[in-house]
């Protein structure tokens, strides 16, 4: 009987921190300041920050699977979070700067955060919620005074770092990682990621089938690093060695253009917000640029795709989730796809695309597994070694099946070469710049104005945000209310993406036989609105 003779060594954070000290010490990371300078750095720099910030963190009484938070945007100190408090055993808990702060203060308060650590520039956002969660202690990157009482300044904290604390012993089942989803479905729930599942996910984004990245290219992670861990691409990057260029609070297309140009990126990250705003600036002022893009968020435009190519730049599609770390599909074009004729390509390219490796997907409708005739919908089931078993909550979810596989709630179909294409959702979500908004929500708020009495909100396309929401209003006899009115009303609960463009007043609003709002009418109603 044989027996394996491999060494077990865990996959933890540690490993991606021997490759950035010992063969990409040299390799830059570039951060745009707020005051819009370029502060240069290496990842041999980073990684003696990032013990002493976990070591700091431990002398601060830190304990393992303790939550630190992050408010911050993409930059190299952010970097070093995302190494350093994994590396004292604690869970890095990025917060969305862009939702109302009272969903980061219950954001914060469900996920139990000890510390948190914010930018300077944010510090006015952390004011408007710091009553509603209690942090032990708050930590402040950048020179920004004064500072918030009992607050420390970061480089200060960073000096805690007493080399002759000793790191804790860490498995690679250990958390390292947690995210919450937007809320679509209720209240935001907790995602946690493993050291193993990180890796392994950085490992598998980095394959040439799949993200493509290697020590030859030069990353600008547009999605912001408080959006599913910027889909992993930091730690993809240092575990390869791919410089790293972070934009920092200017996400405008002429200041990314300059950075791509001027820095030499060959791959860049967002959603099809972002790549919009790029194509405009570049339709009217064209630069020397050599890149791909990677597009995920929402669908990206088959002409968005075309466009690109006409400029010289490739847009690939890729698709995933919170609960899916992200990466679960990538549009990439097969062998037997690249012999289709151009416009079949496009099509296939516009699609959400095939599974990463060591990620399964099926797509299930009533009768079971539907057939790969990229016809008929089901619903998106995926499992793999990245992708979350359950929630913070620890609440038993239906939204996994008995052989482990997790039902999305997005409905699409699969053709013959694998391709998956997402064409609806079982949830009456909007998807606005990459930005999930739950209608639900919007409508209770709108129907507790005094003059409302039953309103909808459905999402209709938008040339700029993919969606936007509308909302479909039905108003007491005799009252009155304007559209100003009710934003005015909203606009205390909700970030200011979230609140409807614009408000529709109806007799009525149609209804299921079971006394739903009927949305699919809504939106067929409203689906040329011209915003």
């Amino acid at each position: 009987m044989f027996e394996s003779t491999m060494m077990d060594i865990p996959l933890t954070i540690e490993m991606i921190l021997d490759r950035a000290r010992s063969t990409a010490a040299d390799v830059e990371v570039v951060s745009r300041l707020p005051d819009r300078q370029l502060h240069k750095t290496t990842y041999g720099a980073i990684a003696e920050r990032t013990e002493r910030l976990a070591r700091a963190l431990i002398d601060a009484g830190i304990k393992p699977r303790d939550r630190v938070a992050t408010l911050m945007w993409n930059h190299s100190q952010h970097l070093e979070c995302y190494l350093g408090i994994p590396l004292a055993g604690a869970v890095i808990h990025t917060l969305n700067l862009r939702l109302h702060p009272d969903e980061i203060a219950y954001i914060a308060a469900d996920a139990q955060d000890r510390f948190l650590i914010v930018d300077d520039v944010l510090l006015p956002l952390f004011e408007a919620f710091r009553g509603k969660h209690h942090f032990e202690k708050v930590i402040v990157v950048g020179t920004a005074k004064p500072l918030p009482p009992d607050a420390i300044p970061y480089e200060d904290f960073l000096e805690r770092g007493n080399p002759q604390i000793t790191l804790p012993k860490i498995q690679e089942n250990d958390p390292l990682g947690c995210c919450y989803t937007s809320g679509t479905t209720g209240r935001p729930k907790g995602v946690v990621y493993s050291h193993r599942s990180t890796i392994l996910h950085s490992l598998v984004t980095a394959l040439p089938d799949c993200l493509d990245l290697s020590q030859d290219d030069c990353l600008l992670a547009v999605v912001p690093m408080f959006h599913v861990n910027a889909w992993g691409l930091p730690y993809t990057s240092v575990l390869v060695g791919a410089r790293q260029v972070l934009p920092g609070p200017f996400l405008d297309a002429p200041s990314l253009l300059d950075l791509m140009e001027a820095e030499k990126v060959t791959v860049a990250a967002g959603v099809p917000t972002i790549w919009l705003g790029i194509r405009e600036e570049l339709d009217a002022r064209p630069r020397n640029l050599n890149a791909r893009m990677v597009v995920g968020g929402a669908a990206a435009p088959e002409q968005l795709i075309r466009d690109f190519d006409r400029m010289g730049l490739q847009l690939i599609q890729a698709w995933g989730m919170t609960e899916t770390s992200p990466v679960g599909l990538v549009s990439r074009l097969s062998p037997a796809a690249r012999n289709l004729p151009l416009d079949e390509q496009y099509k296939l390219r516009a699609k959400q695309g095939r599974p990463a490796p060591l990620v399964q997907i099926r797509v299930c409708n009533e009768k079971g597994e539907v057939p790969a005739d990229g016809k008929t919908s089901g619903e998106v089931q995926i499992r793999g070694p990245w992708i979350t078993r359950g929630y913070t909550s620890g609440v038993v979810d239906q939204r996994w099946t008995a052989d482990g596989y997790f039902k999305t709630g997005d409905v699409a179909n699969r053709d013959a070469l694998g391709y998956i294409q997402l064409t609806d959702r079982t949830a009456d979500l909007i998807k606005s710049g990459g930005e999930w908004i739950a209608s639900q929500t919007l409508e209770n708020v709108i129907m507790g104005h005094p003059a409302v009495r039953e309103a909808a909100v459905i999402g209709v396309p938008h040339p700029k945000w993919s969606e936007r929401p509308l909302a479909v209003v039905v108003l007491k006899p005799g009252a009155k209310a304007s559209s100003d009115e009710l934003k005015e009303h909203m606009a205390p609960h909700f970030a200011k993406f979230q609140l409807p463009d614009a408000f529709v007043f109806v007799d009525a609003i149609p209804r299921t036989s079971a006394g739903k709002f009927k949305k699919t009418e809504l939106r067929q109603e409203y689906r040329n609105w011209s915003w």
